[in-house]
């Protein structure tokens, strides 16, 4: 196996219940054209908790409270993964090319997240006919929606 070098583009902050992506100075051509994008998806590091798992740490017990009673790390978005890299959709509220700023309302990660990349969202990345187990078929379809969702009767969120 070879290992690989991933250098972080930036930062997630947040300041008064916002968020912000700051970017890096050397990253800011790197904005140029994301004018105009309404969403944005988000490469980062859950680097909180960061460890390798091992395989018997792949498989989680009743993650989802009317799931599976097993779930492999593969079928889940469970910030402990063999490689902690997430994907978040955000909603850009604001973006300043020149000062490396991107604000939004909301990303599920934490203050200091170090940003791997991001990438514009193109309504040619839905899928019209996907498919999911029965026992989440009844989670919401839109992002917006689930924003407001009630996370809590879903997940155990104490789940190690």
């Amino acid at each position: 196996m070879k290992n690989y070098y991933l250098e972080p583009i930036g930062n997630v902050e947040k300041q008064g219940g916002l968020f912000s992506l700051r970017i890096s100075a050397d990253y800011l051509p790197g904005l140029t054209g994301l004018q105009g994008f309404s969403h944005l998806w988000v490469l980062w590091w859950a680097h909180i908790g960061d460890r390798k798992l091992r395989g018997e740490q792949l498989v989680m017990q009743k993650l989802f409270k009317h799931g599976p009673r097993d779930s492999g790390v593969f079928s889940t978005r469970a910030p402990g993964r063999p490689n902690p890299i997430m994907i978040s959709t955000i909603k850009v509220l604001s973006l300043n090319s020149e000062h490396g700023l991107i604000k939004t309302s909301f990303i599920d990660a934490e203050e200091g997240t170090p940003i791997l990349d991001i990438k514009p969202y193109f309504p040619m990345d839905r899928v019209e006919q996907c498919q999911t187990p029965a026992w989440c078929r009844h989670w919401p379809e839109w992002f917006e929606t689930a924003a407001k969702y009630n996370w809590e009767n879903e997940i155990n969120f104490k789940n190690p």
